[in-house]
C-alpha cells in the first residue's frame, strides 16, 4: 500500500467527506453530478464512490434520465447500513428510539420510572437499550451507537457531575454502558440533544444560530451558534434554568435561590396548581383515580373554559417570556424554540410569551428573531441523542474509509 503524506491524507479524507454528504443530502445523485457540486474530477469522484460502495454506505440504484449521452449510473445513501440508538432520559420516564443512519426512526419504546435511584435507573435504561439492539434489522454494520440526553451537567467521558431533578452527582452513565454494550456511547446535557434534534431533523434546519429551551421538570437550553452546539469552556454551558430571576426567592435543587425554572417550568406550573382546592375539585373530572394533577389535566381544564387554570397558564407563559427576553438579549438568535412538556399548552402560553419578550427584550435583539414552539413535539431529544451517536459514527466513518485506501 502507498505511503500517504500528511497533506495527501487530509485531501484524501476532505475529499471523502465531501462525497458522502452530498450523496447523503441529494440522493438519488450520479457520479457527474457529484463531480459538479463538488468541484473534484470525475476520476477522483469515481475512486472515492467504489470505496463507499466497498464500505457499504452507498448504493447504485439504476439508471437516470439522459441529458444526451449515456443513461448515468444513479447513486443513493444506504440509509439501512447501519442504526443508532437515541435515549431521552427524564426523571419520571425513559423514551429511546432505534434510527437508520439518516435518523428516520424504525422502532420506539417508553418506559416509566418507579424511583430516580441512579441504579434502577441504569438497569431500565440497559433492559431497553438490548431490547432496541434485538429489535435492529442486519445491516452492515449493525448498531453503530448509543446516544443519551440527560438532565444535567456531563463532562466529555460521559459522567453525569451533577443533575439536581435526578439528584445525582457523579454518576458514570458513559462508561457503563460502554463496558455494557462494547459500542460507541455518547452521553450529552438534554438540551443540547434536543438542540441537535431541532436543527438536524425540526425547526432550526436552515437556523445558523438558534436556542433550543427545554421546559419539563426543570429548564435547560441548547445553544447552537454558527451551525454548532455552544458548550463553554468547559462544556457546560446552557444552564439557564439556574439562572436568577428571583434574588430573595426559593432555594432550589442546585443550592441557588430565585432560580428561573422554579417560576417557569412545568414543576413550578402544577406546583401553583395544586395549591388550589378548586381547581383540584374540578379536574377531578379529567384525573384517573389514584393520578395527580398532570400538565394535560391542566390543559383540558383550560380548554373547557376554567379561568383559574387560564390564568395559571398565562402566568407561566409571563415567566418563561422573561427568561426568554434575557437569552434574546445575550445570545442575539435567530430562533428560540421551546420544547419538550410544556410544548403541550402551547395554545395557552404562546400568546403571553411573545407579549412578554415583545416588551422586556431589546429592541433591536428583538426585530428579527422569531419564537417557535418545536417542530418535533416531545421527541426533539430522543432523535437529537440518536443524532449524536450517528454524527460521532460518520465522523470516525470517514476516517477509516480513507485508512482503507
Amino acid at each position: 500500500m502507498r505511503q500517504l503524506t500528511g497533506d495527501q491524507f487530509l485531501v484524501k479524507q476532505i475529499n471523502s467527506s465531501i462525497v458522502l454528504d452530498l450523496i447523503r443530502t441529494h440522493s438519488p445523485i450520479s457520479r457527474a453530478a457529484v463531480s459538479v457540486k463538488s468541484g473534484l474530477n470525475k476520476g477522483t469522484v469515481s475512486n472515492l464512490v467504489n470505496q463507499l460502495i466497498e464500505n457499504g454506505l452507498v448504493e447504485e440504484m439504476g439508471q437516470g434520465e439522459s441529458s444526451g449521452g449515456r443513461k448515468p449510473v444513479m447513486l443513493s445513501f444506504n440509509q439501512r447500513a447501519g442504526y443508532a440508538i437515541g435515549v431521552d432520559l427524564r426523571i419520571d420516564m425513559v423514551s429511546a428510539v432505534l434510527t437508520d443512519l439518516q435518523g428516520s426512526i424504525v422502532q420506539q419504546i417508553e418506559s416509566s420510572l418507579e424511583s430516580i435511584e441512579s441504579e434502577l435507573v441504569c438497569t431500565v435504561l440497559s433492559r431497553m437499550i438490548h431490547e432496541l439492539i434485538a429489535s435492529a434489522p442486519k445491516s452492515h454494520y449493525g448498531v453503530v451507537g448509543i446516544g443519551v440526553g440527560v438532565p444535567g451537567i456531563v463532562d466529555d467521558n460521559g459522567m453525569v457531575l451533577f443533575a439536581p431533578n435526578l439528584h445525582w452527582n457523579n454518576v458514570n452513565l458513559g462508561g457503563r454502558l460502554r463496558e455494557e454494550f462494547q459500542i460507541p456511547v455518547v452521553i450529552d446535557n438534554e438540551a443540547n440533544a434536543g438542540a441537535q434534534g431541532e436543527k438536524a431533523f425540526g425547526a432550526g434546519t436552515d437556523r445558523d444560530h438558534l436556542i433550543y429551551l427545554s421546559v419539563s421538570h426543570g429548564i435547560g437550553t441548547g445553544i447552537v451558534i454558527n451551525k454548532d452546539i455552544y458548550k463553554g469552556a468547559s462544556g457546560y454551558s446552557g444552564e439557564a434554568g439556574h439562572t436568577t430571576i428571583e434574588a430573595d426567592g426559593k432555594q432550589c435543587s442546585c443550592g441557588n435561590y430565585g432560580c428561573w425554572e422554579l417560576y417557569a417550568s412545568e414543576r413550578a406550573l402544577l406546583e401553583e396548581a395544586r395549591q388550589s382546592d378548586t381547581l383540584k375539585e374540578a379536574a377531578k373530572a379529567y384525573i384517573p383515580d389514584g393520578d395527580d394533577l398532570r400538565l394535560e389535566h391542566l390543559v383540558q381544564l383550560a380548554e373547557s373554559g376554567n379561568e383559574e387554570a387560564r390564568f395559571i397558564l398565562k402566568n407561566n407563559g409571563r415567566f418563561l417570556g422573561i427568561g426568554i427576553a434575557n437569552i434574546i438579549n445575550i445570545f442575539n438568535p435567530e430562533l428560540i424554540i421551546i420544547g419538550n412538556r410544556i410544548a403541550l399548552a402551547e395554545a395557552w402560553i404562546a400568546g403571553e410569551i411573545r407579549e412578554t419578550v415583545a416588551r422586556r427584550a431589546l429592541p433591536y435583539h428583538k426585530d428579527k428573531v422569531q419564537v417557535e414552539f418545536s417542530h418535533l413535539n416531545m421527541g426533539a431529544t430522543v432523535i437529537g441523542a440518536a443524532s449524536l451517536a450517528l454524527t460521532q459514527f460518520f465522523d470516525k466513518m470517514r476516517v477509516s474509509v480513507e485508512r482503507s485506501t
